[in-house]
């Protein structure tokens, strides 16, 4: 099944867009799934300049590159997210931090996530992929117990912050792919089944199957695919090595930074670590998957540069796994 095979561009923000533009290209790449962040694609730009939207595919075509979807993670997360703290003060833009006070921050982060719905329609895309933010994924640790009620009202925040969000992105004809992820409000198959439910099933709310988080915490990233087949709305290819074992690795990883050795569980190079991709790619093309294949680059211990064209290579093999013409049982049916 052929399908695009896209770079996103979040790791890479700190180089200017036309330099991203230029090194994809050279690599092979078919286009960019676009961070929201950098210098390349701001999201009050698009709206307040005709000329922006233009400005950024005249870049993307003169490189030979398409686009297919825009990630706008930073500020997805503290719309929902407790507590809001210095850690979103580093990933905010100062016009969305203004003076830190939390819930300013939220309801600042949910109208930015409204026009990014409203970017998107203007760039021409029709998904955007990011984060939530929680209000109660401080509570997953087993100690104070946390009482139902604080869980369901966690999931209530949860749907009366988005559902204006999402009310904005039916009204443009875009979808919002949320990455399940730890620190989500989905960061696994029942909060991902529980999550849905909240906000009843909204068509313009799916998924970012990135299976990377799913490998650490023993979840089946391939049967997640099947699972959820009708909310997958877009793909990003991470993968990640799990170093349990020797008795002091742990899967919380310690608060070790990225990349250390004594972590439980890291980022590696696509087709390095425990994804099983062969199941995966097959899974995607069971439920039709023909959307882009977003390559995420995420390795501390390997040089970005020898690191995305080595990831376009694996995953372009993967994804000439073409789906069979006709059933397996077919074959063996009489005339």
């Amino acid at each position: 099944m052929t399908r695009p095979i896209t770079l996103f561009t979040g790791q890479w923000a700190d180089l200017p867009f036309e330099e991203v533009c230029r090194l994809a290209a050279s690599w092979g790449y078919d286009g960019l799934e676009i961070a929201c962040w950098g210098d390349h694609f701001e999201v009050d730009k698009a709206l307040a300049d005709p000329s922006y939207v233009a400005g950024r595919h005249a870049i993307l075509e003169r490189h030979g590159l398409k686009v297919w979807a825009i990630s706008n993670h930073l500020l997805g997360q503290a719309v929902c997210d407790h507590p809001i703290d210095e850690r979103h003060q580093g990933i905010l833009p100062a016009r969305i931090w203004g003076d830190g006070e939390a819930e300013g921050v939220r309801r600042r982060a949910a109208e930015e996530m409204k026009d990014t719905a409203r970017a998107a329609a203007l760039l021409g895309v029709r998904t955007v992929v990011g984060f939530t933010g929680s209000s109660i994924w401080h509570t997953v640790a087993m100690f104070p117990p946390a009482p139902e009620s604080m869980i369901e009202a966690g999931y209530r925040d949860f749907a009366d912050r988005w559902n204006p969000i999402l009310d904005v992105f039916e009204e443009v004809g875009v979808r919002f792919a949320l990455e399940v992820h730890p620190s989500e409000i989905a960061y696994d198959y029942h909060t991902t089944v529980r999550t849905l439910e909240a906000i009843g099933d909204r068509p313009s709310f799916g998924l970012n199957w990135d299976p990377s988080h799913m490998v650490w915490q023993d979840l089946d990233p391939a049967g997640f695919i099947l699972d959820f087949a009708d909310r997958i709305f877009h793909v990003d290819c991470k993968d990640a090595k799990v170093r349990v074992g020797n008795g002091r690795r742990g899967r919380l990883s310690s608060h070790l930074a990225w990349g250390d050795l004594r972590r439980g569980w890291d980022f590696v190079s696509t087709g390095h670590g425990d994804v099983p991709w062969e199941d995966c790619f097959r899974a995607l093309n069971a439920i039709g998957y023909d959307g882009p294949i977003s390559i995420e680059w995420e390795d501390a211990g390997m040089n970005r540069l020898d690191g995305a064209p080595d990831a376009l290579r694996f995953v372009g093999e993967l994804n000439r796994i073409a789906p069979p013409e006709a059933s397996f049982d077919s074959a063996f049916s009489s005339s």
